[in-house]
């Protein structure tokens, strides 16, 4: 008898007393030698030291590496998981909060179809890389606590076994625990806001971790949300340090866990530095600026700055930036000698009336001070810094519908109208567009609280019907200015109405225009073909040469476009003065 036929037959004798169908099972699959080659050691030692169950856990979509418990484990991700939704820092390792499903996506060890994915966790690293592969765009990371690879299971596929591990997304049928109001966050306060915390040997390792607990309380008393506001942080040090931006984290849960994660940097307070550093660099598209949003910054100073603040905070105005101070434990009298300049708050904040400085005693005992900070970030008629005449202005259109026009020529004014609208940031708290048509009659086809984003707008111009009819344009000024203008009279954006006519009106414009100027809203004329000067001159507001504009024919309304822009923009910034 061969050895291998003499190790099958005590194989079979052994496994027979463990249970022959057993045997029958392996021996038809393997063959006789292989069983016993393969099939006796693992029947008699059982599985090796540390190898993985059969058995894996499914998963969900959005199931994090951080909420599993094991160093290893075989999970099953579901199919069909909304590739967009997913959020994955790094590439190859992943840090820990990312989704498992989203990053085996990004690696390529699962499909759309979804299917089993072996988990090892590692420890955490320093920059996670942003790449795109495999339909997925991951996201960069400075620094987690904890990592994980994915790879296809050894064993082939894996059965299903257990729960899904809880994750911090409901999965579809389960009733959350929190309201869904959480993901979008506070729609009442929308901003984008960078905390630049100090990190120096002033302020010191144990006032640290009491600044970063009154800033993760900040964050949640805002309401961070995807459509709430989004903060990202940078820490002031001897050289600044982007922590995490605007775009990393859309949850107050995920702030806290990332601002619990900052390591204290130490060195000077370097403040100017940090803050023109963050001006610069911090607020842009590709790290999740969002526009028609205000932008602001929120200094902590902790005694006060190594450096001169003033230029920086030049610098943060000219780009649209609301600096805010928040200063703790200011310099005592003995200290003040130390400082460079003793107004340096006064010199960089956005606008030196008390709203964009706030002081606290200490950082002990600070719970009482976030709700009044919280109402000061949220308060976005007074962010001054941030308003320009493009996302703070209200632009009425008053269309000329009237015969002489023609279905044709009506289309040309709304292209310019359109072309002048998306040169605005419209939003819900930016720029806002209207527009009414009038002959003898006078229809509105939208007001300023009808569409609050730009493809809304033009969408809704495209659809304006073309009325026809004769013109009485000193009536439709008196219309707008009552139902258009008066339901936004006193809010904060600057009223501007821009007429488009192509005759002379049947009545009288001169009232009509001299109660909108009182009114406070701004005219321009637009005159077309045979539109006469002393019409568009009596209606346009002082001066009179810069307000009203004509062309002959309707398609020279294209090269006006810029002129309007321009003039909005120079009326709203002479009004700032």
């Amino acid at each position: 008898m061969s050895r291998a036929a003499a190790a099958a037959a005590a194989a079979a004798l052994l496994l027979c007393l463990l249970g022959c169908n057993v045997w029958k099972a392996v021996t038809k699959t393997l063959g006789a030698p292989r069983a016993a080659a393969q099939g006796v050691f693992f029947f008699l030692a059982g599985p090796a030291k540390g190898s993985q169950s059969l058995a894996s856990t499914p998963v969900t979509c959005f199931t994090r590496g951080l909420d599993l418990r094991e160093d290893k484990a075989d999970v099953l991700c579901p199919a069909g998981c909304p590739v967009w939704q997913f959020n994955v820092f790094g590439n190859v390792v992943y840090a820990s909060l990312s989704s498992i499903c989203g990053a085996a996506a990004h690696r390529g060890v699962i499909t759309s179809s979804g299917g089993p994915v072996r988990v090892q966790m590692l420890s955490g690293q320093e920059n996670y890389p942003a790449v795109y592969t495999n339909g997925i765009q991951s996201q960069a990371l400075s620094r987690w606590s904890s990592s994980f690879s994915v790879s296809r299971p050894n064993s082939g596929p894996l059965e299903a076994a257990g729960r899904p591990v809880s994750t911090a997304r409901p999965s579809v049928g389960k009733r959350p625990k929190k309201p869904v109001e959480k993901k979008t966050g506070n729609k009442d306060c929308k901003a984008d806001i960078a905390f630049l915390m100090d990190g120096s040997f002033n302020i010191g390792q144990r006032r640290f971790n009491l600044q970063k607990n009154f800033v993760g309380k900040v964050a949640v008393m805002l309401g961070v949300g995807t459509e709430g506001p989004h903060v990202g942080v940078v820490q002031a040090s001897e050289h600044p340090k982007t922590e995490f931006y605007l775009k990393n984290f859309t949850t107050a849960k995920d702030v806290l866990f990332a601002i619990k994660e900052i390591g204290f940097r130490g060195g000077n307070s370097n403040t100017g530095k940090a803050l023109k550093h963050t001006a610069q660099r911090f607020f842009s598209v590709e790290n999740g600026v969002r526009k028609g949003i205000p932008k602001i910054i929120v200094i902590f100073i902790d005694g006060w700055p190594s450096d001169d603040i003033e230029e920086a905070g030049i610098v943060a105005r000219e780009f649209g930036i609301n600096v805010f101070i928040v200063s703790v434990a200011k310099p005592t009298t003995e200290e003040l000698g130390m400082v460079q300049d003793v107004g340096f708050v006064e010199k960089s904040v956005c606008r030196n009336n008390g709203f964009f400085s706030y002081n606290i005693p200490s950082w002990f005992g600070t719970t009482k001070y976030v709700k009044p900070l919280v109402q000061k970030l949220c308060a976005h008629e007074q962010m001054l810094c941030s308003k320009t005449c493009y996302n703070s202005v209200n632009i009425a259109f008053l269309i000329d519908g009237s015969s002489s026009v023609g279905d044709s020529n009506f289309r040309l004014m709304l292209e310019f109208i359109g072309n002048v609208a998306k040169t605005f940031e419209i939003t819900d708290i930016g720029a806002k567009i209207a527009a009414v048509q009038f002959t003898y009659d006078q229809r509105t086809e939208f007001s300023f609280t009808d569409y609050s984003t730009k493809e809304k707008v033009l969408s809704a111009l495209r659809g304006i019907r073309y009325m026809s009819g004769g013109t009485a344009t000193g009536d439709a000024i008196a219309y707008t200015t009552r139902n258009v203008f008066g339901p936004v009279r006193d809010g904060p954006n600057k009223n501007f109405l821009v007429i488009l006519t192509d005759g002379q009106s049947y009545d009288d414009v001169r009232g009509p225009a001299a109660a909108a100027h009182k009114a406070g809203i701004t005219m321009f004329s637009v005159g077309i073909a045979w539109a006469p000067l002393d019409d568009l001159k009596d209606m346009a507001s002082e001066p009179k040469e810069t307000h009203t504009f004509f062309t002959r024919e309707f398609t020279g309304l294209e090269q006006i476009v810029p002129d309007v822009v321009r003039a909005i923009c120079r009326d709203f910034l002479d009004s700032k003065q």
